[in-house]
């Protein structure tokens, strides 16, 4: 089974992941550009129990950071995990988006994610009605 992990700036929270992701994606959205200081996050999901953390962590509207250099590093609940991927030890990740959301706020000198799925806002309903999955 495939074992990523990753550690913030000052090495204090470690996270790891078994398996693959169910999905990578990149969002463009004010919340994540804002919580990311950047144009963009990028990140993964997991299964919750494919996942897992050590340090101090703070929180602030359920996205959790390094208490000591303020990383941010994840999100969790009891069924998902989403991993900022930046904090992976290996660089560049293997891993390519399969989506982008936001895209109507993606800045007009990057390019579409070759073969990813671009949507304007979130993701949507499937035909059937039934959830996507989660926002993201």
């Amino acid at each position: 089974m495939t074992i990523l992990s990753g550690k913030c700036l000052c090495g204090q929270v470690q996270v790891s992941v078994r398996g693959e992701p169910l999905r990578v994606g990149i969002c463009h959205c004010m919340d994540c550009r804002k919580e990311s200081g950047s144009a963009f996050t990028f990140y993964g999901i997991w299964p919750a129990d494919q996942f897992e953390y050590t340090g101090e962590i703070s929180q602030f509207q359920g996205r959790c950071f390094c208490s000591h250099c303020g990383s941010r590093a994840f999100s969790a609940d009891e069924q998902e995990a989403e991993v900022k991927l930046g904090l992976l030890s290996q660089a560049p990740t293997p891993l390519k988006p399969s989506y982008e959301l936001w895209v109507k706020r993606r800045e007009p000198w990057l390019r579409p994610v070759e073969g990813a799925e671009q949507f304007e806002e979130d993701r949507v309903r499937r035909d059937d009605g039934d959830p996507v999955g989660t926002r993201f």
